[in-house]
């Protein structure tokens, strides 16, 4: 059985990143990697290989559907759970179209994070 061991957090601010991190359970035992925009995202991808990535949407250099795309090329089945402030439908089935499994709205709960990572989990199993 696949458990969750690495996970990825996309997002150009580190106030943003901090708050992710602190709704992430501790007693998991996650290893827990960091990127501050898309495309270094995209490399950090590449190099850990995580489970699960949450990403940010809004990003500059490269924003959260375009680094979702390439992280898809690299890998179809990644596990990317979208973060965002602007919950606009379009963006969300923008992003849902290009591969994300789903999405949380900043700032995050504990609970939104929580339950995101057992669909992360439940879709590991398959």
């Amino acid at each position: 059985m696949s458990m969750i061991h690495k996970i990825l957090i996309i997002d150009d601010s580190s106030v943003a990143r901090m708050i992710l991190k602190s709704c992430i359970p501790k007693d998991q035992g996650y290893e827990i990697h960091e990127a501050s925009d898309g495309s270094i995202g995209v490399k950090k991808f590449k190099e850990e290989n995580p489970d699960v990535t949450f990403m940010d949407v809004t990003m500059p250099v490269m924003n959260g559907i375009q680094a979702l795309e390439a992280i898809k090329k690299i890998d179809n089945n990644a596990i990317v759970i979208m973060c965002t402030a602007d919950v606009q439908m379009q963006s969300v089935n923008k992003a849902i179209s290009s591969g994300a499994l789903t999405f949380i709205k900043k700032p995050p709960s504990k609970e939104a994070v929580q339950e995101a990572l057992l669909k992360a989990q439940s879709s590991l199993l398959i």
